[in-house]
């Protein structure tokens, strides 16, 4: 990954000691077969990781060098299995790298406090931190994707299994207390009148923007997408199956520059104007009003599940039932509205933690709000704090036992594979 001065901002921002001027031009730090790692681009993984585990390059350059150090060993091994990866012919899709990215942008600029505070962590825009980190975030799965094709060769016999259970038994974690289960999902529909607000206060952008205003300029100030309206309203390139169907219809119909009429999904009215065509993909912005519930709307939804839930205790219908019925979590309703298992202190919806408190296996929740929307639990079974033992939690101690033997094995195998690789760390 051959990449300009990246980290003159980030020098000049976190004044790392000890560097004079004229250190601060990018120049190789380590070569590797026909890749070079730059010094930018080892800072770059610095600074992200240092993000990550809340080290301040400010204060505490002592952790930064150290970290610095482990980074570029990583580097070289990751380097390392980019050749191989090459010769693999291993491939990654790009709508991938692009939900990861967009994943590790928000991760930071959660960390950080805001997308202004990356950027001046960086020196750099938003868009140009994107741009630096795609590289990155490209490797790191063609590397990922590797990895998992030679774990995928590694298997486990029972005797390993016991043999790792015998000297690992002390130093196992224990289970913590544990519960099973299920919900019910209610979200509140807008009602009439908010669904007329919302037109026309969409229809009134629509009529300004047909007069000649700036389409960037109206989504930076009025549009209800808070992904896209600091970027003008920019989704980036699309491709078929990555928006909703309402949407992708009218935004493979447009031509560059060419602006849809009022545009009606689950999220609300979209007015939608298009900015490049690429093949099969397309580079869509659009302006969001959302269909926001009133209060009205909010309690009508909980009177509902109120009533389902009376239905329930009365036997008239089974939870299970209601669930597959009436549940809007799509991912649970199929299944009667079945979570799975959780460790109860490591709930990460902290109502739901309070919600089953007390509560017995088989008894239901009282109803709940979250961001999702509106709630009624079910507590399936509960699961003392226990030691694990091998009889009885095989499977954990199994995929445990893998894993060792799993990482093991790739290190020795990366190991083999640098022997086969020209590599030289520079001063």
């Amino acid at each position: 990954m051959k990449k300009k001065s990246f980290v003159v901002g980030i020098y000049l921002l976190v004044l790392l000691a000890g560097l004079r001027a004229q250190d601060v031009l990018d120049r190789i730090v380590a070569v590797v077969d026909d890749k070079i790692i730059l010094l930018s681009e080892l800072s770059q993984y610095t600074y992200s990781l240092a993000i990550q585990l809340g080290i301040d390059p400010q204060s505490e350059p002592d952790k930064v060098d150290k970290l610095r150090q482990e980074t570029l060993k990583n580097l070289i091994t990751q380097k390392v299995l980019l050749v191989r990866a090459n010769e693999d012919s291993i491939i990654v899709n790009e709508k991938q790298v692009e939900s990861v990215l967009e994943e590790q942008i928000k991760q930071m600029t959660a960390q950080l406090g805001s997308e202004k505070k990356v950027e001046e962590y960086f020196g750099l825009s938003l868009r140009r931190v994107r741009r630096e980190f795609r590289d990155e975030v490209r490797e790191r799965l063609l590397v990922e994707t590797l990895q998992n094709k030679k774990f995928n060769e590694t298997q486990i016999t029972r005797r390993q299994v016991e043999g790792f259970y015998k000297a690992h038994r002390d130093s196992l974690p224990e289970l913590k207390e544990s519960v099973k289960i299920s919900h019910i999902l209610f979200q509140a529909e807008p009602s009439e009148e908010a669904i007329t607000a919302a037109r026309e206060k969409v229809e009134e952008l629509l009529r300004r923007l047909n007069k000649g205003e700036d389409f960037a300029e109206l989504a930076r100030e009025y549009s209800e997408d808070p992904g896209s309206a600091s970027k003008g309203g920019s989704l980036g390139p699309m491709e078929r199956g990555d928006l909703v169907k309402e949407f992708e219809e009218v935004a493979y119909l447009l031509e560059p520059g060419e602006m849809s009429d009022i545009v009606r999904t689950r999220f609300g009215f979209h007015i939608i104007q298009l900015t490049d065509k690429r093949g099969e993909k397309v580079y869509p912005r659009h302006i969001l009003i959302k269909l926001d519930p009133t209060l009205e709307d909010e309690k009508n939804t909980m009177e509902k599940l109120k009533r389902l839930k009376e239905q329930i205790l009365s036997e008239e219908i089974t939870f299970e039932e209601a669930a597959k019925k009436y549940s809007r979590d799509e991912s649970s309703s199929s299944k009667g509205g079945d979570l799975g298992w959780f460790q109860i202190d490591q709930f990460q919806v902290e109502a739901f933690k309070k919600a089953i408190l007390g509560l017995k296996e088989g008894q239901i929740s009282d109803l709940i709000k979250t961001k999702f929307g509106n709630h009624i639990i079910k507590v399936d079974k509960r699961r003392p704090a226990r030691k694990l033992n091998i009889a009885s939690d095989w499977e954990q101690i199994e995929l445990w036992a893998l894993n060792l033997k799993r990482q093991k094995e790739f290190e020795k195998w990366v190991e083999e594979i640098k022997k086969d690789v020209y590599i030289e760390v520079k001063n």
